[in-house]
């Protein structure tokens, strides 16, 4: 019987996984965390339970969040209206929106990590695509694959996945445990208030992040205001899921 240890290790590349360039995008739409409330229970008909809006507002307040962003507006959702009706059925109106919007969404940030690459489209040889939502097949890397203009022979791998950075109770517990300094999280908090819980695609903006903080200070590592070398990433799941990786930054 073939254990899980042989499949790693015949599936594991020649060489260590680098990540060459980043690109991140975002749905057009900004929403700001502190009208929030006052929008999300106007645009649900539910303004006369106040008792439950104020409630909410507490938890917008220390949820630590600034702003969102999302493709949903008021006229789509006046377009379809059983998206903000409780109980009723919106999914195939929330499954259309994704099937165009996400393949959109992933050209813009993986054109912009292809430009920062520098190299021609046509020595890529493999798309990982890792989503949080929908489920159409063939899948949005297919769609990604033809709005890149990618070789067809290109391998695709989808991964379906739910990884996020969690709240402020959350970092504040992994800052105590750690004995971190309170400035150590600072991209993550940054991630958190301005873009809020992204799920899994917070990893790639916290790297960002990181590295534009690392470039503005002079650093010549990504290391968190440090220039250090060795960093490790977590990404926290539902229930007790927890992803690790080791990181090694590289002097340009």
């Amino acid at each position: 019987m073939v254990t899980v240890e042989e499949v790693r290790k015949a599936q594991r590349a020649e060489g260590l996984a680098s990540v060459l360039a980043i690109g991140t995008s975002t749905p057009p739409n900004c929403v700001d965390q502190s009208t929030y409330p006052d929008y999300y229970f106007r645009i649900t008909n539910s303004e006369h339970k106040t008792e439950l809006k104020e409630k909410f507002k507490r938890m917008c307040e220390k949820s630590m969040i600034k702003k969102r962003y999302m493709y949903l507006t008021e006229e789509i959702l006046k377009e379809n209206p059983n998206v903000c009706a409780y109980m009723a059925p919106s999914l195939d109106a929330r499954q259309d929106k994704v099937m165009v919007e996400v393949p959109k969404l992933g050209k813009e940030a993986a054109t912009k990590a292809i430009k920062e690459w520098g190299q021609p489209k046509s020595k890529i040889t493999h798309l990982v695509f890792c989503t949080t939502s929908g489920f159409d097949m063939p899948g949005a890397d297919y769609q990604l694959n033809k709005l890149l203009g990618l070789r067809p022979s290109v391998k695709r791998l989808m991964v379906y996945q739910q990884a996020h950075p969690g709240g402020p109770a959350l970092l504040d517990q992994v800052e105590t445990k750690l004995a971190y300094k309170p400035d150590k999280l600072r991209a993550t908090r940054h991630v958190l208030s301005e873009y809020a819980d992204m799920s899994s695609v917070c990893v790639l903006f916290i790297l960002d992040e990181m590295r534009k903080k690392s470039m503005e200070d002079g650093l010549e590592t990504t290391g968190e205001g440090e220039g250090l070398q060795w960093g490790v990433l977590f990404g926290f799941g539902p229930g007790l899921t927890v992803e690790t990786v080791v990181l090694h930054s590289i002097a340009a």
